[in-house]
């Protein structure tokens, strides 16, 4: 149960975060590790059952967790959980607000129109990269909150038809929603690299997009969905790690 654990963790089942945790400081990566291993369970534990009762009660449990570790109380001793509180401590405790938007997942209830989507996105891959950005001392809020949401719109497209499967996609399906989520993201991630002159090299793992967001936006203005090649991945990954390069 140690941060390097949680990195590991990132490796298969999240290589964007995991890459963005390598090319981190060595002082931030313990806080990046967990935080993003915390994300991973809390997005599994929102979709650990198709009966959203049980779900409910999975997001419930890291509700209290969380809530123990912010009033600096011992929280349950897990894989994640137990490095994540000795990292974080206290400072944890806006965690809480992705675990709130992942209840939507759990419910198993498509979106109504592109707005949703958006709120929903910036509950979670907002918060996560609001934390993350902390973490590597930087908070340039509109421009954190412009890139999660161009980088979170990206991989929500990128994963549209598992979605949909489970009922979390457009409740009408439109092509042209879809496409006005994707201009939405392109215009985050445009907004976000406009300020990009403000922002250390320390912070740049914090608001890596991930590999491809903006070929994966502009897909889906088109009405595609498109996978990222290994190499293609390796050399965004090279470019963050060597040049910094944190733009969608």
């Amino acid at each position: 149960m140690t941060p390097e654990h949680c990195a590991e963790l990132l490796r298969e089942a999240d290589p964007d975060r995991f890459a963005s945790v390598m090319a981190a400081e060595p002082r931030d990566r313990p806080r990046l590790a967990t935080l993003y291993a915390a994300n991973l369970e809390i997005a599994r534990a929102a979709l650990a059952s198709a009966e959203p009762l049980i779900s409910q009660m999975r997001l419930q449990w890291w509700t209290d967790q969380i809530a123990a570790i912010a009033a600096g109380r011992h929280p349950a001793t897990h894989e994640v959980l137990t490095p994540l509180a000795a990292a974080w401590g206290a400072e944890i405790a806006p965690l809480a607000d992705l675990v709130e938007a992942r209840v939507r997942d759990a419910l198993r209830e498509p979106f109504e129109t592109p707005s949703e989507v958006i709120t929903h996105i910036d509950g979670c891959t907002g918060t996560v990269m609001r934390l993350a950005a902390a973490a590597c001392g930087f908070s340039a809020t509109e421009l954190v909150r412009d890139q999660a949401r161009g980088a979170g719109l990206a991989s929500w497209l990128g994963a549209y038809p598992q979605l949909r499967a489970l009922n979390l996609g457009l409740f009408s399906d439109s092509p042209d929603g879809l496409a006005a989520i994707a201009q939405t993201g392109i215009a985050a991630l445009d907004s976000a690299r406009a300020a990009a002159g403000s922002v250390p090299r320390r912070a740049a793992p914090a608001l890596y997009a991930g590999a491809g967001a903006r070929r994966k936006l502009a897909a889906a203005a088109r009405g595609e969905i498109i996978e990222i090649p290994g190499f293609s991945r390796n050399l965004s990954y090279l470019a963050l790690s060597l040049l910094g390069r944190w733009q969608g």
